[in-house]
């Protein structure tokens, strides 16, 4: 192109100079100038153009999912998976992820978030750790009375989740050291010395406390347990009640704006007279285990404090009971209710495939959202059980209203109902 201007306008000489200036080898004052060296002096030319090469950046362990139900994608963004398939998590956006399958044809697109989790914490068997806790709760369970200086825990890093950080406590104040991975997936904290395993890096440094600073001796002795729920805990005062949706037996439930994600939920509250807090609080552990396109989803609780907050997703129509009365229900036809009535009970075999029974079953404990999505809800009478038989204990509460008079009296099991 060059050329060509230069030929067609030389009137522009002076343009074409400036675009295309006379580029001249440092340290060589004309073209007559003989090099003596040729080889040593191409070392010392600097190149103005051509193909540079950028080094590529630290590529990052890929963080691997899986998917947990089976999902058809309506739409040209959406991804199609099947139950099992491995995926990569691109980003979240809102409700839904970007992923990426890593089998077969390797496409991408959005999926509902809850229907992949997250292949990790296979150190969960390690005491010393304690998945993924903040910053601040790690120094607070370090500075518990239970534990003293050489207590240490590994959690998963804040900046970065494909890392992690050892935090232990040393004369009375918490330091946090970051494991990092490198391209082959080896797990260090200096660059001078790297581990296969996580196992590895943290006895070595138990063995060697001079080449970390600070001792590694027993794990954080605070009762794990009692942080199992920390990823669902939220502060009260993230949610504000709106308006009354019901009372139940054993609680109230409230529709709700959840301040800091912008979106509205339903939260069941504990009714103190009826339960003790330590049972409502049991029956939570067994909902964060469910995960079904046709059950209502836990999405956080606050169980510090009264009343307890049960916080889940929200179904625009209502209960069943109620869709079916009103207008709109009233002019659903066969086809309809058997599509209703398909998801329930696709709901239902899913809790019976792992030994759930959930001793409500009605028409007010199914909700209802759009174009006749139905979920089961009411998980306040759920128990998980290991026997075939389920057998009710003399202070067991239940509806007695709703449920069906040989029940009422024990004579017969509730799966009979």
């Amino acid at each position: 192109m060059e050329s060509c201007c230069r030929s067609c306008m030389p009137c522009l000489n002076r343009l074409w100079n400036y675009i295309w200036p006379d580029f001249r080898y440092p340290n060589v004052p004309n073209h007559n100038h003989v090099i003596a060296n040729p080889a040593a002096q191409t070392a010392e030319i600097r190149t103005v153009s051509g193909d540079i090469r950028v080094p590529s950046p630290k590529k990052r362990p890929v963080q691997l999912y899986a998917a947990l139900f089976d999902f058809e994608a309506r739409s040209d963004d959406e991804l199609t998976v099947k139950e099992g398939d491995k995926l990569s998590v691109i980003e979240k956006r809102g409700e839904y992820v970007l992923a990426k399958k890593l089998t077969g044809s390797l496409e991408s697109g959005l999926i509902p978030a809850n229907y992949v989790a997250l292949l990790q914490d296979e150190f969960a068997k390690h005491k010393w750790y304690y998945g993924n806790i903040n910053r601040v709760k790690a120094e607070k369970l370090l500075l518990a009375s239970q534990n003293k200086d050489g207590s240490f825990l590994v959690r998963i890093s804040e900046s970065h989740s494909d890392e992690y950080t050892i935090s232990t406590r040393s004369e009375g104040k918490v330091y946090h050291f970051r494991i990092q991975r490198s391209t082959i997936g080896a797990y260090f904290v200096s660059d001078k010395v790297s581990f296969a395993t996580l196992g590895e890096l943290i006895s070595y440094y138990q063995k060697n406390p001079r080449s970390l600073g600070v001792l590694l001796e027993e794990p954080c002795a605070q009762q794990r347990e009692l942080f199992d729920m920390e990823p669902w805990e939220r502060p009260r005062e993230e949610f504000r009640l709106h308006k009354k949706l019901g009372e139940g037996h054993f609680g109230e439930v409230w529709e709700a704006l959840w301040t800091t994600e912008n979106r509205k939920v339903a939260i069941k509250t504990l009714k103190q007279e009826d339960t003790k807090q330590d049972e409502f609080v049991k029956e939570v552990q067994a909902l964060k285990s469910l995960h079904h396109p046709k059950l209502i989803q836990l999405l956080a609780m606050c169980s510090r404090g009264e009343p307890v907050y049960i916080v889940t997703e929200l179904m625009s129509k209502g209960s069943l009971k109620s869709y079916l009365a009103s207008a709109e229900g009233q002019v659903l036809t066969s086809a309809h209710l058997i599509y209703m009535g398909s998801q329930i009970a696709e709901g239902m075999a899913y809790l019976e495939d792992r030994n759930i029974v959930h001793r409500d079953l009605a028409a007010r404990n199914i909700l209802v959202g759009e174009d006749l999505v139905c979920k089961v809800a009411d998980f306040g009478l759920a128990r998980i059980i290991k026997d075939s038989v389920y057998t009710a204990r003399s202070n067991t509460k239940i509806p007695v209203r709703w449920t069906l008079r040989r029940p009422r009296y024990y004579n017969a099991s509730l799966r009979e109902i």
